[in-house]
C-alpha cells in the first residue's frame, strides 16, 4: 500500500530552513528513519495509535516517543490529573504541594536516598547531577560511561578526540562551541570492561569527582562489575551517579538498579516519569545532595505544577498495575518475534536490548539500507517501525501478534537481497542516516 505523506513532508522542508537541524531532538528526525518518506509529523496519538498530517493512521512499534510514554500515548488518568492542575493554576508566586508529594514518593521507592531535586528535561538534569557531584567532592573529574545527553560538561569528552564517545550509543556527536580548556574534565569507560575501569579509575583517583554510567543498556552487568564500580567510587571518595533517563520505570517502579541491588549516591530520572509530560529528578544522598545549596542551581519553569501532577498520576498508576512487568513481557515477545521470523528465512540480525527498550540490527556491511527498507515495508503496512521497540502499557499480545506478522512478511521479501545493488532497488528514496549529522 503507497503512503501519502505529502503534508508532513512539506511542513518539514519548512521546517529544515528555520529550525536548525529541522527537529529538536536528533531521535525525531526524519532522516534517521525513512527520509522524504517517513510522515514527519503527528495530529493526534492515542494508546499505541498515531495519526499523521495526512490522516494516515498508524501502529507505532518503534521508539515509542523516544520512551517517554510507558503508560501509552494520551492516558486518561494522566491526562486528567494534568487538566486539574491547569484548572487550578499551574504558575504562582507560591510554591506548588505536588512538588513535595512526587519527592516523598521517589524516596519512598529508592531508600538510599534521601532528598530530591527537580528539573524538566533529560539533558538538564544530567548537567544538575554533574554540577552537584564537583560541588559536594570539590573535585572536576568526570568518568563517564553511555550516553548522557548534550551538555558541555559531557560532550567535552570528544575534545581530544572525536570517537571518544562513538561506542556510547551515538557516534559523531561534534563538540563545537565546547570550550576547549574542558578537555582533560571527563574520560570515557567501556561497560563491563572491569580491568580497563580500574586502570582509569585508579590513574586519577585523587581528581575524580563523579562516575556517572546507566547501570544497564544494551548488554547486562557482568557478575560483580556495579560492584567493583561502586567500591572504587567508595575508595576514591568519588560519587557515584546512575543516569536512569531511560532504563528507568522498565522494570519496576523506580530504578534499574533495584533490580541488581547496588546503590548509588545519585540517580537521574526522566522519560517515562511524566508519560510525556515534562518532568525529570535528580535523587541522592543528603551528604552529596546538600552540595545543591552551595551552587546556583535554579529555573522558574522547574516549578510549575503540570510536570509534578503528571508524574504523580503516571507512577501511581504504574505501580498499582505493575506495569515493569507488562513492559518486560511485551519486550521478551517482541524479541523472540523478530529471532524466529528472521530465523524462518535465513536472514541475519543480532537482538539486543533490555526487553522494554528492545532492538535489533541487520548483520550486513550495508545494514543502514537494509534497514530503511524494513522501515519503508512496515510503513506501508501501517506501522511506524524501525530497529528499536520500546514497549507500553498499550502494547497488547494481540498487537503484538499482528506487527510480528506483518514483520516475518517483510523479512520474507528481504530475505532474496544479496547485494546493495539489491537492496537500493527495493527503496523509494534515499537510505536512513545513523548517528549524528549536519543537515544541508
Amino acid at each position: 500500500m503507497k503512503i501519502n505523506t505529502q503534508t508532513g513532508q512539506r511542513l518539514y522542508s519548512r521546517a529544515k530552513q528555520i529550525i536548525p537541524g529541522g527537529t529538536h531532538l536528533l531521535s525525531k528526525r526524519p532522516e534517521m528513519f525513512l527520509p522524504e518518506k517517513w510522515p514527519n509529523y503527528f495530529a493526534k496519538a492515542k494508546g499505541a495509535e498515531v495519526w499523521d498530517l495526512d490522516g494516515n493512521r498508524f501502529l507505532d512499534f518503534s521508539h515509542f516517543g523516544v520512551g517517554a510514554c510507558s503508560l501509552g500515548y494520551a492516558d486518561d488518568e494522566v491526562d486528567a490529573a494534568v487538566k486539574e492542575a491547569i484548572n487550578s493554576g499551574v504558575c504562582s508566586t507560591l510554591n506548588c504541594p505536588n512538588e513535595v508529594e512526587l519527592a516523598e514518593f521517589l524516596l519512598e521507592r529508592h531508600t538510599w536516598a534521601d532528598m530530591v531535586r527537580f528539573a524538566r528535561g533529560g539533558g538538564e538534569a544530567m548537567a544538575i547531577a554533574s554540577r552537584i557531584a564537583r560541588a559536594a567532592t570539590g573535585k572536576d573529574v568526570i568518568l563517564c560511561c553511555g550516553y548522557h545527553g548534550w551538555a558541555d560538561w559531557y560532550l567535552a569528552a570528544n575534545l581530544g578526540t572525536s570517537e571518544a564517545l562513538d561506542g556510547h550509543l551515538l557516534p559523531g556527536l561534534n563538540p563545537a562551541g565546547v570550550p576547549r580548556a574542558l578537555g582533560e574534565s571527563i574520560f570515557t569507560f567501556t561497560y563491563n570492561d572491569a580491568d580497563a575501569f580500574i586502570r582509569l579509575m585508579r590513574s586519577m583517583a585523587d581528581r575524580v569527582a563523579a562516575v556517572i554510567m546507566e547501570p544497564q543498556r544494551n548488554d547486562p552487568p557482568a557478575p560483580g562489575f556495579l560492584e567493583l564500580v561502586r567500591s572504587e567510587c567508595d575508595q576514591a571518595r568519588a560519587v557515584l551517579c546512575f543516569d536512569e533517563i531511560t532504563s528507568g520505570w522498565r522494570t519496576n517502579t523506580g530504578g534499574l538498579h533495584l533490580d541488581f541491588g547496588v546503590r548509588p549516591d545519585l540517580a537521574v530520572f526522566a522519560k517515562a516519569m511524566g508519560n510525556g509530560y515534562a518532568m525529570s529528578a535528580v535523587i541522592g544522598k543528603t551528604a552529596v545532595m546538600e552540595a545543591a545549596q552551595k551552587t546556583f542551581i535554579s529555573s522558574t519553569a522547574w516549578t510549575e505544577r503540570i510536570g509534578p501532577a503528571a508524574a504523580l498520576a503516571t507512577l501511581r498508576k504504574h505501580q498499582r498495575l505493575n506495569v515493569g512487568a507488562h513492559l518486560s513481557e511485551v519486550g521478551r515477545l517482541i524479541q523472540a518475534g523478530w529471532r524466529k521470523a528472521s530465523a524462518n528465512v535465513n536472514l541475519n540480525i543480532k537482538v539486543y536490548g533490555l526487553p522494554p527498550l528492545s532492538g535489533f540490527a541487520f548483520e550486513s556491511e550495508y545494514a543502514d539500507v537494509l534497514m530503511t527498507i524494513f522501515t519503508q515495508e512496515m510503513l506501508r503496512r501501517g506501522y511506524l517501525s524501525a530497529g528499536q521497540f520500546y514497549g507500553t502499557l498499550a502494547h497488547s499480545e494481540e498487537s503484538i501478534a499482528a506487527y510480528l506478522e506483518n514483520v516475518g512478511s517483510v523479512f520474507e521479501i528481504m530475505s532474496g537481497i544479496d547485494s546493495i545493488d539489491a537492496a537500493k532497488e527495493l527503496l523509494d528514496g534515499p537510505a536512513k542516516h545513523s548517528g549524528f549529522a549536519r543537515l544541508n
